[in-house]
């Protein structure tokens, strides 16, 4: 059996698509093969400020200049990987790290700027589709896949599909409780494992940059994440766990080892007791790659 939301359909070697990161910090735009690699990208910075169209005008420029990429001929779809929530598969977002952006129409806006039939999905759940085709999930019917970067997020995939719960949201292992009553989320809640794990956090509590925390964060980091996967791991019958992004690859081998060592003593059950946690194939390119498979998907499934 193939996994199909997984693997692509279509094993062209000319099929590309074109793809958009929206991000926090920086926008990202390029051209990606069925095969996962880059033919072109570009990238600015995510504008910091409160008018929507301010952000939205920064975006429009950077597709427009890959639209008009040489590359960029024929290609079958336009994928885009954003920060939720979101309504109606992306109709509608709201990304925490934009706040300008609340039920900002990307879809639509995209659609009418490029042409194309265009999808839209939570940028952990790209990620989550781009570490299934191509990445350290490859071959992999049921796992997790996060990112632990200024933000936290994840995508689900279970018997081979990408989960998308009813408005597109499956997933936010971010707002996972880790810390009873710990400290303020930006959701709302107290304790979630971005308001405690994440390169904001980390900033916000150690008053340093998440690439000079000491080594004591990076275990106390790491613990909270393999916390947070135990819970997802039992509760969705998985054995393994992707974990991606700048705080989690650059705080490398002691997070990963404290993930590991909490997941173990957490998840206790036998069906779930072998869990591992691993890194991310992809690096830094997982976030547009993973926009291009919400691409590849959504011309796949129609």
């Amino acid at each position: 059996m193939v996994p199909l939301a997984l693997l692509p359909a279509r094993p062209l070697s000319t099929a590309h698509v074109l793809a958009v990161d929206i991000g926090g910090t920086k926008l990202r735009a390029g051209i990606v093969g069925a095969d996962g690699r880059i033919l072109a990208a570009s990238t600015v910075p995510t504008p910091s400020m409160p008018d929507p169209e301010g952000v939205w005008v920064a975006l429009a420029a950077l597709v427009r200049k890959m639209v008009e990429h040489p590359l960029a001929g024929a290609a079958l779809a336009c994928g885009v990987g954003c920060g939720g929530p979101m309504r109606d598969h992306g109709d509608a977002v709201s990304p925490l790290n934009i706040p300008g952006w609340r039920n900002f129409p990307l879809r639509s806006r995209l659609e009418a700027l490029t042409g194309l039939p265009t999808f839209v999905d939570n940028d952990a759940k790209a990620l989550a589709l781009a570490e299934g085709r191509y990445g350290s999930a490859k071959g992999s019917f049921d796992f997790l896949a996060m990112v632990v970067s200024t933000g936290v997020g994840g995508g689900l995939v279970v018997d081979g599909r990408l989960l998308d719960g009813r408005l597109g949201n499956a997933g936010h292992v971010g707002h996972v409780i880790v810390v009873p009553d710990g400290r303020r989320c930006t959701c709302g809640a107290r304790g979630c494992l971005e308001a405690e794990a994440s390169g904001t956090a980390i900033e916000a509590i150690t008053k340093v940059a998440p690439a000079d925390a000491p080594p004591e964060v990076v275990e106390r980091t790491g613990t909270l994440v393999g916390r947070a996967v135990a819970s997802v791991a039992s509760l969705l019958d998985l054995d393994l766990a992707v974990v991606s992004g700048s705080v989690a690859l650059g705080f490398g081998a002691p997070f990963f080892a404290a993930a590991q060592r909490e997941l173990s003593a957490r998840a206790r059950l036998d069906f779930v007791a072998r869990a591992r946690i691993v890194p991310g194939a992809l690096g830094a390119d997982g976030p547009l790659v993973g926009a291009g498979a919400v691409g590849f998907r959504g011309a796949e499934l129609g």
